[in-house]
This record gives structure tokens, sequence and C-alpha cells, in this order.
């Protein structure tokens, strides 16, 4: 029997149980798990089908392989091209973030986040076309991007039931805690330095 889904995961992330003494341990896994595909640092990820190309931008929706792929190779979030071009070098090497801000907070040091950097164009049409953006964001030139954990659906050890899921959306676990093993990942997290809030309408 495989745990039931939490509100919002896709019906095809549901992990069964895993049994100890298997090669990476006690945890959750897949009946037909690829650990080179369906594993990154011994944490499973969860299985989604992709579509790139198509529909209105849509931050917080970002699928769980795009976004560590973006988070990855620094790679613009929306159109999937690299943020490593011609603005990076004018920017002094650093990257464009954009987060939801809806009491207006800015990016800061140190900043724990799920969101990929973004190229300018597409940041431009996201703060307007997309809805998780609409109650206000925030945009910064980022110099490092550090690895930290990853966002996802934690499941209880006992039980192998989902844990309810925080207001801000998914569980963050830290990397190498014993918790990345019982959570189905969905996103990576990452902390931002050497940042500098700025303004897109006049950034170029």
């Amino acid at each position: 029997m495989s745990p039931s889904s939490p509100p919002g995961a896709p019906s095809s992330t549901c992990p069964p149980p895993s049994s100890a003494g298997r090669e990476w341990a006690a945890g959750i896994g897949y009946a037909d798990e690829l650990s080179h595909v369906d594993r990154r640092r011994g944490v499973l990820w969860a299985r989604q089908g992709a579509a790139r190309g198509s529909g209105t931008p849509y931050l917080a929706g970002v699928h769980p392989l795009r976004q560590r792929q973006a988070m990855s190779h620094m790679l613009c979030q929306v159109c999937g091209e690299s943020t490593y071009g011609s603005a990076f070098r004018r920017w002094g090497e650093r990257h464009l973030f954009v987060a939801r801000a809806p009491k207006g907070k800015p990016l800061g040091e140190g900043e724990v986040t799920t969101t990929p950097p973004i190229c300018l164009p597409c940041a431009r049409e996201s703060v307007g076309a997309c809805p998780h953006l609409r109650k206000g964001w925030t945009a910064a030139l980022v110099e490092r991007a550090q690895p930290w954990g990853v966002a996802g659906i934690r499941y209880d050890e006992r039980t192998l039931k989902p844990l309810p899921l925080p207001e801000t959306g998914l569980h963050t676990v830290p990397i190498d805690h014993p918790r990345e093993r019982w959570t189905l990942a969905m996103r990576d997290v990452v902390t931002l330095h050497g940042v500098t809030p700025v303004d897109l309408g006049t950034v170029t």
C-alpha cells in the first residue's frame, strides 16, 4: 500500500513505504525506483510529467525537475535559457531573482528561497502576468546562490502518511538532515548571497 497524496500533490508522486536495509537506508521510495533518475544526493524526488513552452507564467507552479535544473545550472525559470549571458556580465556577474513579496519586504542577504533566477524579459512579463506575484513582488541582483536543502512533502516515519503541510506550502529540510530520507522533494532550496535589491523598471 502506498501513502495517500496530500492536497495539491500530483498523484504520480506517491512513493510506497520503504524498508530498512535497502541500499539507500530507511526512508520513502518508489516500488519501481531508478536511483539515478529518482534520487539526487540520496533524496527522493517527485515524479511529474513535463510540458514546456505554453501557458501563462506562474512562478509558484514550476515543475520539480525544471526547478531543480534551473537552480543547479542558473537557468531562467520561465524560458529555460542560461542566465550567464550578456546581462550577467553587464550586472557585474550577478543573476536576477524575482520573488513574491506581498508586504513589500525586499530580498536580503542569506535569504532562503526555492525561486530560481530569471532573465530580464521574462521577469518583466511575469510581474504583470503571474498570479503568484499580483499581491507584490521584489527583485534583486545576486552574486551567488548556495545550496541549502530541499522543499517537499514529509512523511511520518511510523505511519508512512504525509504530514500536514505548513502555511508556506512545503516542508523545508536542510542538506544531510535525517528528515531528508522521509521527504519527497519538489524544490531545491538555496540561500542568496551578495544581494542588491533592484527596480525592474530601471535595471537594463
